[in-house]
């Protein structure tokens, strides 16, 4: 494991769980006298989640990107 695809898998897990679990907690209970705390509940899940699967997923994605790049190319 290196350092920058850890800080990469942090920045881009915090903002993409992040936005998704505000908009899916704001679809579901509305802006609800606690909605803050609603929402950090689900974040607090969510950003874990979302590292791991940045870190996971991250080669597999890089790949499949380049492959899809190259097929435009032609």
């Amino acid at each position: 494991m290196n350092i920058p695809n850890l800080i990469f898998a942090a920045i881009m897990g915090g903002l993409m769980s992040l936005s998704i679990t505000l908009a899916t907690t704001l679809v579901r209970v509305g802006f609800v006298q606690d909605f803050f705390w609603e929402w950090l509940e689900v974040w607090a899940v969510a950003y874990p989640v979302a590292i791991i699967c940045t870190l996971i997923y991250r080669p597999f994605i890089s790949k499949l990107t380049a492959s899809l790049v190259k097929k435009l190319e032609q």
